[in-house]
């Protein structure tokens, strides 16, 4: 089976490099892509969808050009395409209203406002991914050190 991916979206280069180097600990286990808008995203995932890679989890920012990031999770909600990725909204400037659609629509599993907490973002990362390797059927012990204990205890039960 071909190694899971972690996908972030955000128009701005510098939050894009910033995220890819808070990534670098999932490397060992996960793909990273990246995408620079909504419609390049959509690209990456019909190409690996197209050659059966799973898709853990989408890290989105909000506010783009053309597509705002709760418009492409909700629509990426509708067409069930991946039904165990994770999704999580990283965003400075998501109003309330924007962030209850997110929940409500997009069904995101997490938000985290930038400026990040690099631990913190790895901690919630790390729950993430160990719920997509439950929902998936994944090995877990193959992604043993990278499994947060607390959902591996929550979901043993």
């Amino acid at each position: 089976m071909a190694r899971p991916i972690i996908l972030s979206v955000d128009d701005q280069d510098e939050i894009r490099e910033g995220l890819l180097r808070d990534l670098e600990n999932f490397e060992s286990h996960f793909d990273l892509y990246e995408s620079e808008s909504a419609s390049d995203a959509r690209d990456v995932l019909e190409e690996v969808e197209a050659k059966g890679v799973p898709v853990a989890l989408i890290i989105s920012d909000h506010v783009m050009p053309e597509e705002t990031g709760v418009q492409f999770l909700t629509k990426l909600n509708e067409e069930n395409r991946f039904p165990h990725t994770k999704k999580l909204l990283l965003t400075g400037l998501a109003s309330h209203g924007d962030t209850i659609k997110a929940i409500n629509e997009a069904k995101i599993d997490n938000y985290v406002a930038k400026p990040w907490d690099q631990t913190g973002l790895q901690v919630i990362i790390k729950c993430l991914l160990t719920h997509f390797i439950f929902d998936s059927d994944l090995d877990y012990q193959d992604y043993g050190d990278l499994m947060d204990s607390r959902v591996v205890l929550e979901r043993s039960r």
